[in-house]
């Protein structure tokens, strides 16, 4: 320990009497592991950390069914009922429906998100309350709007009721409906969508008052609209439980038909489910994380170039202490306990970096109606993985200069160092074989970025198939106003009439969602007259609710039949009989034409779907629905009037003259006259909706493409500080060349193309390496290939360019040499 304590205290003043050195390893070392850890706090608050303030994290899984094709599904009450009745590897399941909400009177009402839960929601969580009570288990069964009451969060509890004390068997007045509140959760837990921060829960049985719709959705297979979460009994494996949910989902598919046919079930780390930010975020961290370990490699081998010079120019010190006794191990513990010094101090600074940067992931979600909370923070974790990777850079950086020590043969040192103490060829060999890395790895991050961005432009640039430009989405939730489903119907109707009678309006239309949204859209089981389905084919048709004028302001064209009108309604007959439709009809697109039809003309033809007989009155073009990215696929449209549920969503959309900016402060001002108390949500261009969709690929191409600069920096800094080293260390060489007739540009071209020879190598072991690598890439990518070859070509320039740059300056520093003063160098 004494030693060490030495070896450390020696360390410190040597790296004092060199500031220069030091303060460029310490910047390196900052940047390299403030990046790694950066991400790394990321990975641990999307994906380590997703479930804050529950117990046993680690125990939890996501619940999930999903359909014949594998797309993600949610669940429907009564199917979530036979898995927690009928599951043994669990120790318990429970379900969640996000919504938004209003809370307060109507005149004086604030928008909240909350979670509409199963009664073991919480103890399936192992939330405990810090005031009052949660939900029991057995106490919340199967009684439609018999139980309301509310949890709330510890954020609204301190905001809306300024931490009352008294809080619990007060009442809160949720979408005009009095709940009392038994509870208020923890401060550190949000619910159970990573990402998302909720601030109410309510009895899910609440459902159908709270939200204005009927209890048929709780005996409605087909209404999936459930995320579940399950907990493992002890000493279950995932393995193991997987085919317990196979075997149950098998004997459900057979026993409700249609509305299971086909539907399996599984259970997921969270980290995998589909519900929450991971889902957009997982790729995207993945490739960050190891682009991270690209950048911190060339931080070592930066770092290791430093010391090895250090070494160079301590070789005299080295070789008295060697003379004098001193133990080759002592001299390369010396080595590594310096590199070991600077790299704990270059994670002090990553700590503050990361520190500083850990939030920014929050602030690059675009604007979005949903809560997101994303909890980064530096906490043990990730302090302990920025240890892990401070000692992982001492020793990678520190090794090679170690090894150099411990092997320095003393009778060769003397006859290499002369009286200079100048590197040998040994020494001169090593550092340009870790610039030829460094510049190998910044190839590896930079082809990265590059096929990154250019799929992301690509992307970007997909035409959507339909018109999106001066066109204003916006979005309402006006359940929470407590409007009935009638009083929806007639609130677009009056607000459609507004809006088209302003006059830079020259299109309105609705619809229940929106296209190219964060979200699947929603589908239907269909049956198509005359259409055999093949075995396992899913019959599970995307689908949209729309008012007429909807393809019109779309600019989808019309291939076939006639648009909707506003005859395609529910009507009463004379003498006031229950209400009854029209004719069902709809609207298909021309996959879903080619697909059941054998691209023969579809008017007329029948669809079974709602339980009821549509007729298709006319083709559209295809467009795209969920993403951009996605193959063409069947989809059909039916009219808002007939098949429009209290369940559904609501989104307006406006076609202007002018910027659709402008119709926002329209809108609020027609709406506003209609009814103060509903609120617009995200209203935006849609032509801005539409980027905001590609958000994980946004910050995938802009986050690489910031390291892959940063590598492009750090490898152009390690050959310049290699090349410099070379001439400061060939000055005595170089004067004599000059003294003996040398031109200034022979003296130019002798250090350029060493740097260059080293620069070569380095791209192309680079560029073999990207290659291997890209396989790995290619699902990431969209209509891009993982070998791209202008993007290889131009990575390939642009280091060329910069390592040129890199060479030159050091090159030109040579040519000034004096050869008189260069003959009195040593």
């Amino acid at each position: 320990m004494t030693t060490l304590l030495q070896d450390l205290r020696y360390g410190i003043r040597m790296l004092a009497k060199n500031p220069g050195f030091t303060i460029v390893a310490l910047v390196t070392l900052a940047l390299g592991i403030g990046a790694s850890s950066t991400v790394f706090s990321w990975i641990d608050a999307v994906l380590l950390r997703p479930l804050p303030g529950v117990e046993k994290a680690n125990e939890l899984v996501a619940f999930e069914n999903f359909a014949p094709d594998g797309t993600f599904l949610t669940t429907s009450y009564l199917d979530y009922r036979d898995y927690r009745d009928n599951l043994n590897s669990l120790a318990g399941l429970a379900a969640t429906q996000l919504e938004p909400l209003s809370i307060g009177s109507a005149d004086h009402a604030q928008q909240v998100w909350g979670e509409m839960v199963t009664g073991n929601y919480f103890a399936v969580l192992g939330v405990k309350p810090i005031l009052g009570r949660v939900f029991s288990p057995d106490g919340y069964g199967y009684k439609p709007n018999g139980f309301p009451i509310a949890v709330i969060s510890s954020r609204l509890w301190q905001s809306y009721f300024n931490a009352d004390p008294f809080i619990v068997g007060k009442t809160i007045r949720v979408n005009q409906h009095e709940l009392t509140i038994v509870g208020v959760a923890p401060a550190d837990f949000r619910g159970t969508i990573s990402g998302l921060a909720f601030d109410v829960w309510i009895p899910f049985m609440m459902h159908p008052e709270i939200q204005g719709v009927g209890e048929w959705m709780l005996r409605d297979r087909q209404t999936r609209q459930l995320v579940c979460v399950a907990r493992l009994k002890p000493g279950v494996t995932l393995g193991q439980a997987r085919s317990e949910i196979a075997a149950l989902a098998l004997r459900m598919s057979k026993a409700n038909v249609p509305e299971d046919v086909g539907v399996g079930a599984t259970v997921l780390p969270i980290w995998q489910g589909h519900a929450g930010a991971q889902s957009l975020l997982l790729k995207p961290l993945e490739i960050l994380m190891a682009v991270c370990v690209v950048v911190l490699l060339i931080v070592c081998a930066n770092v290791a170039n430093l010391l090895l010079a250090r070494f160079t120019a301590r070789q005299k010190e080295f070789s008295v202490r060697l003379a004098l006794g001193a133990g080759r191990f002592r001299l390369a513990r010396q080595v590594l306990t310096e590199s070991l010094v600077l790299a704990v101090a270059g994670a002090a600074g990553g700590v503050a970096l990361t520190t500083w940067m850990g939030g920014a992931l929050q602030y690059m979600f675009p604007p979005s109606h949903f809560p997101v909370a994303l909890d980064v923070r530096v906490n043990g974790q990730t302090l302990l993985f920025t240890v892990l990777v401070c000692v992982a850079a001492a020793l990678l950086s520190g090794i090679m200069p170690a090894l150099q020590v411990a092997r320095t043969d003393l009778n060769d040192s003397l006859k290499e160092t002369g009286r200079s103490g100048s590197a040998g060829a040994k020494s001169h060999r090593l550092r340009g074989l870790l610039v030829v890395s460094e510049l190998s790895l910044a190839v590896v991050a930079l082809v990265c970025a590059g096929l990154l961005m250019r799929s992301f432009d690509a992307a970007r640039k997909t035409n959507p198939e339909f018109d999106p430009d001066h066109v204003l989405l916006a979005r309402f939730y006006i359940s929470t106003s407590g409007y009935n489903l009638e009083q929806r119907k007639q609130f677009c109707v009056r607000l459609g009439e507004k809006l088209a009678s302003e006059p830079s309006v020259t299109d309105v239309a609705y619809s229940d969602v929106e296209p190219l949204g964060f979200l699947s859209g929603w589908w239907e089981p269909l049956e198509v007259e005359g259409y055999v389905p093949s075995t396992g084919e899913s019959m599970k048709i995307y689908r949209n609710v729309v008012s007429p004028g909807y393809f019109k302001l779309m600019r989808i064209p019309l291939l076939e039949g006639r648009d909707f009108t506003e005859q395609d309604d529910e009507i009463f007959n004379s003498v006031a009989l229950p209400l009854q439709k029209r004719t069902p009809v709809m609207i298909v697109n021309q996959t879903f034409v080619k697909r059941f039809f054998g691209g023969r003309d579809p008017i007329g033809r029948r669809v079974h779907g709602w339980g009821e007989w549509f007729t298709i009155i006319g083709e559209v073009k295809d467009s795209k629905y969920n993403n951009l990215t996605e193959a063409q696929l069947p989809f059909f449209y039916v009219p808002f009037r007939q098949v429009y549920r209290a369940d559904m969503g609501l989104v307006f959309y406006i076609r202007t003259t002018t910027d659709p900016n402008e119709s926002i402060a329209t809108m609020r001002r027609d709406v506003r006259a209609i009814d103060p108390n509903v609120a617009i949500i995200d209203a935006m261009p849609l032509a801005e909706h539409i980027v905001n969709t590609l958000f994980a690929e946004k910050v995938a191409a802009n986050l690489l493409s910031t390291l892959g600069g940063l590598a492009l920096l750090l490898a152009a800094v390690g050959l310049y500080s290699v090349m410099a080293y070379a001439v400061t260390q060939r000055t005595h060489e170089i004067g004599i060349r000059m003294a003996l007739g040398a031109e200034t540009g022979h003296v130019l071209k002798l250090v350029v193309s060493q740097g260059l020879a080293l620069t070569l190598v380095g791209i192309g072991a680079g560029l073999v390496a990207a290659l291997a690598l890209g396989r790995l890439l290619a699902s990431f990518l969209y209509g891009t290939s993982p070998y791209d070859l202008r993007t290889f070509i131009a990575v390939s320039v642009l280091l060329a360019i910069v390592a040129l740059l890199a060479s030159y300056i050091p090159a030109r520093r040579a040519t000034k040499v004096d050869p008189m003063v260069a003959l009195r160098y040593e």
